[in-house]
């Protein structure tokens, strides 16, 4: 005997047909309007990324030059990071927005912001990118993406449903940061682990974000030849050869695993603790957050003999430059800049406003440079399981770590990659065991009723 429908769903036993969005032409309008943010918004996210390169550039090289110096002195990071906390407490303490969210807590897939907060997120961003705070751009590009999307289709189809905004808002986020990592697939894989989607739904929900993706990554290259300024992606061209992994590299692997966790682990801590604090009293402790970060970047310039611009900034610019010259850093002088990079990272991380990728794969990278120094374990390998597990234990996210490792290093990633993915696996089982289990909410208790 057929089972009754329940009123207005289909028959008992009867699933859903996940795939019927795609049939129908309000799906179809979807794909061309992301399409078309596509080119938008990665003409804005290419935009973006050069003004925050132009005004390090400014702050760092053409001002000291300006002013009389040859070259920037070694207290200057002091005054500038001093004034990027000014900036970010003020945007956080005064816009919409609080500036953005706090990076400390990792990535956000709560949505995209208000149209209001964005002014707020922008400047938070840029004081902290552009001025040397040890915080990556991925965060505020998803943000900002996702806001100017939503907000864009508001103004053009006022109706939309709740439902379609969402969809625009992560087609928006997924073109603002696949330029930035490089791939599409890698942007799109970033937030759908981030966001924890799964089964059929998932590809309905993402494909106008990697049609988006897809678009805009031609948009980014094009004006990247266009103007003659470059890209600033995700890839680092002309490494050395690597050789196949062998069982001694295997070994290393859980090292670099085990040691990735504890210090992924300790540094989030250390932001979680000291932001509380920051919050409280936001507009002293931001600026001498800065104060700090620009000290630990003066005395590893002091101790090493290299530039503070390794402690400084996320690492985006200074990761190719590591990597192709690895052989100019002593043992010394790289244990030095792990530890004023870890230091900087989390009283950034407490502080400003920006990502946590990046300054990860940096230390990553410098930590798996180091042990390099010892037998059995290639400069290359060690890097690219450190960037890998470094990014598992901050974002908590294996599969997108694996590949922001491998596809970083080109040929050489795809001969490492299981060495990456040992080393990412570890790391993330050891990051959960040593973070505390959230407590859970006590469900309430029914009230009686008046009868009994």
């Amino acid at each position: 005997m057929p089972s009754e429908a329940p009123a207005g769903g289909p028959a008992v036993g009867e699933a859903a047909d996940p795939y019927a969005p795609l049939r129908t032409n309000n799906y179809l309008a979807l794909l061309l309007i992301t399409a078309l943010l596509g080119v938008v918004l990665s003409a804005g996210a290419y935009g973006f990324l050069q003004a925050v390169s132009h005004l390090q550039s400014a702050l760092y090289s053409d001002l000291p030059e300006d002013l009389g110096f040859h070259g920037a002195p070694i207290w200057w990071p002091l005054p500038l990071l001093v004034t990027a906390g000014l900036l970010v407490a003020g945007a956080v303490q005064y816009l919409p927005g609080n500036g953005g969210h706090p990076p400390a807590e990792g990535l956000s897939t709560a949505g995209a912001p208000t149209a209001s907060a964005l002014p707020g997120i922008l400047l938070a961003a840029l004081a902290s990118l552009g001025f040397g705070a040890v915080i990556g751009p991925e965060a505020p590009l998803i943000a900002l993406g996702g806001g100017v999307a939503v907000y864009a289709v508001r103004l053009l189809r006022p109706g939309t449903d709740a439902k379609t905004q969402r969809v625009i808002g992560a087609a928006g986020s997924f073109a603002a940061i696949s330029a930035l990592l490089g791939s599409p697939l890698l942007g799109a894989f970033l937030l759908m682990e981030a966001a924890g989607l799964a089964g059929p739904v998932m590809g309905v929900v993402l494909l106008p974000g990697l049609l988006a993706a897809g678009v805009g990554s031609l948009v980014f290259t094009g004006l990247g030849s266009w103007t003659g300024l470059g890209t600033a992606t995700l890839s680092i061209p002309d490494l050395p050869g690597v050789h196949v992994p062998d069982i001694a590299q295997f070994g290393w692997a859980l090292v670099v695993g085990l040691a990735a966790a504890f210090a992924g682990t300790g540094v989030r801590r250390l932001a979680l603790w000291a932001q509380p604090h920051v919050n409280q009293r936001r507009l002293l402790l931001t600026p001498l957050a800065g104060l700090l970060v620009a000290g630990l970047a003066i005395a590893y310039a002091e101790g090493s003999g290299k530039n503070a611009s390794d402690v400084l900034f996320s690492g985006q610019v200074a990761l190719p430059g590591l990597l192709t010259h690895n052989a100019t850093y002593s043992a010394g002088a790289l244990t030095l800049l792990l530890a004023c990079k870890w230091l900087a990272y989390g009283a950034s991380l407490a502080a400003f406003r920006g990502g946590p990728i990046f300054p990860a794969m940096y230390l990553g990278a410098v930590g798996g440079i180091a042990l390099s120094h010892l037998p059995g374990l290639p400069v290359i390998a060690g890097a690219a399981m450190g960037i890998g597990a470094m990014s598992a234990a901050m974002l908590r996210l294996p599969m997108t770590s694996v590949l922001l490792a491998t596809l970083l290093l080109g040929r050489d990633g795809v001969t490492v990659m299981p060495l990456v993915i040992v080393a990412v696996v570890l790391c993330h089982v050891v990051t959960a065991r040593l973070t505390p289990a959230p407590t859970p909410v006590p469900a309430r208790t029914p009230e009686a009723s008046p009868s009994g």
